[in-house]
């Protein structure tokens, strides 16, 4: 396990903040920042400002400092005797009226947003194009897998040049179960910022349904001193963001998503998903035409950047640095044109096993799950049942079956066995679900 510590150390964390200049945004925007996070969460100890607004301890005091010179927070007189001493701030009449002003203006607070300009840089430090993934990482991904050899060949280089992959082939051969194994197989860590700031819009990009946070901020405040300087707090260290859609997906998801009420943006599913792998499962079944779907991609995995707009129409580039992979079960000419079919670096075929395959994975599952083989059963299987479907082997099958006759032993009571009986139950059960997922 020791490649993916290796991995680790070489994403270079965003430099720890000493100066309120390093924060990079406006005084206005981090004083109001400040004013609604005290009268919103009704804090009133500069180390939990600090938590909430993960700056360190110190330029929070000079935030403070600056904000009681322009009499909108006071000192309560009072010393907070639980946290070392600490004196207790609050919010004057006219600090409220600030808050509430801002407040109106947009509902956002909490953590101070990154400048767009910083992020680039940070983005380029752990630019998942760096990432080089080995033959032993890539299987360990895939280890539940049973693949083609060559399929570790082709999937390899693709993977570690971080250009679009484009997996077709028929349903049931784990298309899918290969783009998580490749998300598996990834295993370093990143830094996603909270929010993002844009000529004065805030835009979150941390969400902890697509980002798993590796660790928690240290809580205790005399730890907080020690360490926020580390690395800049207003980044979450995160695994490498996976996003995964299916026939759900529309074009307006890649766009920002405006909060009329609260007056923020939310980050588009691609920007969520930058230094990581965004999964276009099913591509195919979309409303939109895949075509139009390639369309929206093909500037980002040209110039790796995407162009968003704000609710004003002011269009701005982010950096786009994410390995995008289309799995579909159409064949590629069917639902592109040949412009678009350039712009995917690498197509891999997924197909399904042949016989001597199908034989070593049915052999292989059963094994696992305790049923005995049978070559009487097999023989039915193979010579009865599979020429009705034109020998069309997928590698869904084996579990199926097996895991269909499993369920008819326990309920009738009998010991696990393979029968041309059992068989033929177990297949008309398949073969209803083969006729729904057919084209």
């Amino acid at each position: 396990m020791n490649m993916h510590s290796n991995a680790v150390s070489n994403v270079t964390p965003p430099p720890g903040l000493r100066r309120l200049e390093d924060v990079g945004l406006g005084m206005v925007m981090m004083r109001d920042i400040l004013l609604k996070t005290m009268f919103r969460m009704n804090l009133s100890l500069v180390t939990d400002l600090a938590r909430i607004i993960c700056l360190p301890v110190p330029l929070v005091q000079e935030l403070v400092d600056i904000t009681r010179g322009q009499r909108l927070i006071e000192a309560t007189g009072t010393l907070h005797a639980t946290s070392g001493n600490e004196m207790g701030y609050q919010l004057t009449d006219g600090g409220k009226a600030r808050a509430l002003d801002a407040l109106a203006q947009s509902e956002y607070y909490g953590a101070m947003p990154v400048p767009l300009d910083t992020y680039k840089e940070q983005v380029a430090r752990q630019s998942v194009r760096k990432l080089k993934l080995t033959r032993a990482e890539l299987l360990r991904g895939m280890g539940h897998l049973i693949l083609p050899p060559d399929l570790i060949d082709n999937l390899g280089p693709a993977v570690t040049s971080g250009r679009s992959i484009l997996m077709y082939g028929p349903p049931g051969n784990g298309k899918s179960s290969i783009s998580n194994g490749i998300r598996d197989a990834l295993g370093d860590k990143i830094y996603v910022p909270r929010a993002i700031e844009y000529s004065g819009q805030i835009i979150t990009v941390y969400d902890p349904i697509v980002h798993s946070a590796a660790e928690s901020a240290v809580d205790d405040p005399g730890q907080l001193r020690r360490t926020s300087n580390r690395y800049d707090t207003r980044y979450v260290h995160c695994e490498r963001p996976t996003v995964i859609t299916g026939g759900e997906l529309s074009l307006d998801m890649l766009d920002l998503t405006y909060n009329a009420t609260a007056r923020t943006y939310q980050a588009s599913l691609q920007l969520k998903a930058t230094g990581g792998i965004f999964i276009i499962d099913d591509l195919g079944r979309q409303a939109e035409p895949p075509q139009k779907i390639v369309n929206r991609w093909i500037v980002p995995l040209e110039e790796s950047r995407d162009i968003l707009a704000l609710q004003s129409g002011e269009k701005f580039t982010v950096p786009f640095d994410t390995l995008v992979i289309f799995s579909t079960n159409f064949h590629p000419n069917e639902i592109f044109d040949g412009a678009a079919l350039r712009r995917i670096f690498f197509k891999i075929k997924v197909d399904g096993p042949n016989q001597e395959m199908f034989l070593k994975i049915f052999a292989m599952v059963a094994k696992k799950r305790g049923m005995p083989l049978d070559e009487t059963a097999l023989i039915h299987l193979l010579k009865t049942k599979y020429p009705t479907i034109n020998n069309n082997f997928a590698n869904y099958q084996p579990v199926y079956l097996i895991d269909q006759m499993i369920a008819v032993c326990e309920f009738e009571g009998i010991p696990y066995q393979m029968t041309p009986d059992l068989i033929d139950r177990a297949w008309a059960n398949m073969f209803v679900r083969q006729e729904q997922i057919a084209h």
